[in-house]
């Protein structure tokens, strides 16, 4: 049971590391929750320093989401429950980080390494489609939410209703309720698309 608390403790920490934040603020002493978007994750540090600050981000952005899973299986004493509960908190951690005012991202990288961790194949069957809408709309946002909501579809299609299930639509709440002003500018077509100029460019 100790174990299990600190697992999940420890993955919320992780989360909190908002590598967005740290590195803008190493390469160009900025905080880059105060340009472009305002968001602290891949796709607003693509908008502010490029391609590979963004590239960065996102991969350490995911793998902080596989390594909190893998954080609550070591520690979970094969409990099922363990590593979803570190999946959650390692996107809670992302989200609202204690170490930024809890002022953090929006958790869809993150999101991807959890749940391709915990059920790969629904969220590689989601993350497809996802993928290709991005590329067919260059909407980020869209693609991000239709991962998060096919997810879960995808598992009960697979797996039928489980525990992954309800873990998965907690996470599908996180990410809609953090995308929920994306969400009114995709209905208002004012949402920015991908490499559109949303933001000024730090040089």
């Amino acid at each position: 049971m100790i174990l299990s608390v600190i697992a999940v403790l420890a993955s919320y920490l992780l989360g909190s590391v908002s590598f967005s934040v740290v590195i803008a603020k190493a390469l160009k002493g900025i905080d880059i929750r105060q340009h472009g978007s305002g968001n602290a994750g891949a796709t607003n540090t693509l908008r502010v320093l490029g391609t590979g600050p963004a590239i960065l981000v996102l991969t350490l952005d995911v793998l902080k989401g596989i390594a909190a899973v893998w954080i609550g299986r070591w520690l979970g004493d094969g409990s099922v429950w363990v590593p979803a509960l570190c999946g959650i908190a390692v996107i809670i951690g992302h989200n609202w980080p204690v170490y930024f005012r809890f002022r953090g991202g929006k958790g869809i990288a993150s999101t991807i390494g959890v749940m391709a961790s915990l059920f790969f194949l629904p969220a590689l069957y989601a993350g497809i489609i996802a993928i290709l809408s991005i590329v067919f709309t260059r909407y980020v946002s869209l693609g991000s939410l239709i991962f998060v909501l096919l997810t879960p579809v995808f598992l009960v299609i697979s797996e039928g209703i489980g525990p992954y299930f309800w873990v998965s639509l907690l996470i599908c709440l996180f990410a809609v309720w953090r995308h929920r002003t994306n969400i009114v500018k995709l209905v208002q077509g004012k949402e920015n698309k991908l490499g559109s100029k949303g933001g000024k460019r730090v040089g």
